[in-house]
């Protein structure tokens, strides 16, 4: 496990609060672990690339920790849960960001649809599992789960991942009712195009025709930022959502408002 230097001035209304954050090396992830540290957070950081992690780590300071491990693992998971004790203390907010994109669409094997649905979802509900008790001896806490739009609305040539994400939306509901006798609140966010290694990777790297390839989809005319929906999650994780549990919050410019995708 690596633990950072000194890291950047932060805000405080997340203050004493530590989190986890699956997936968190890159993109998405790692915009809500900065998010969250920048908030006054303590934040562990799980992921397989161990390079971009412990990079992060560094950059975020002795608020952030890293480490490597597989979050459809058990042990990995047992490990990430232990090192947030041991070195933060407890946990308090748990964002469930790990994705295995991989699709395949009406082709797509067996290895595929289990391989999604153990990252994208079992390993959410383990990880929620994991945290619990802990939570409940401080008092309480916040689950986050990165869904998608793409969980809502059907789009050609992608059933496993869409799948994947509407059944996190559904965990999402069951699990607020459940855990709110334990002053845990569970909600989701679902990001639409969002600016990351595979939309550019799809767009040649080039953000403008990123965002012209959005526009049809997004009312905003622009794919999002990973800053954005990153402060959507922090947000979720402060006293200002204090009533919000069972929800999804759409950080989305509009994608769902204008229906289908085409």
């Amino acid at each position: 496990m690596d633990v950072g230097e000194p890291g950047p001035a932060v805000r405080d209304d997340l203050g004493g609060k530590v989190a986890i954050v699956t997936g968190g090396a890159r993109s998405i992830g790692a915009a809500i672990a900065t998010e969250l540290v920048a908030r006054g957070a303590r934040v562990l950081v799980l992921d397989v690339e161990e390079g971009a992690g412990k990079e992060l780590a560094g950059r975020l300071g002795r608020r952030a920790a890293f480490v490597p491990a597989d979050v459809a693992d058990p042990a990995g998971r047992a490990t990430a849960v232990r090192a947030s004790v041991d070195t933060f203390g407890g946990v308090d907010l748990l964002v469930n960001n790990a994705v295995e994109p991989a699709d395949g669409g009406a082709s797509a094997d067996t290895a595929t649809w289990l391989r999604s649905y153990e990252v994208n979802v079992v390993a959410a509900v383990m990880m929620t599992q994991e945290c619990r008790a802990l939570m409940r001896r401080r008092g309480g806490g916040v689950v986050v789960n990165v869904a998608s739009v793409s969980g809502h609305r059907a789009q050609a040539g992608r059933w496993v991942y869409n799948a994947s994400k509407a059944a996190l939306l559904q965990v999402t509901r069951s699990a607020a009712r459940d855990l709110a006798e334990d002053g845990i609140r569970v909600v989701s966010v679902s990001p639409a195009w969002t600016w990351s290694r595979i939309i550019g990777a799809m767009a040649g790297g080039d953000r403008r025709a990123a965002d012209r390839m959005a526009g049809s989809y997004q009312a905003l005319g622009r794919v999002g930022d990973a800053e954005e929906v990153a402060r959507a999650v922090a947000f979720l994780c402060s006293s200002d959502a204090s009533f919000i549990t069972g929800s999804d919050l759409a950080v989305d410019g509009g994608y769902l408002a204008l229906g289908p995708e085409g």
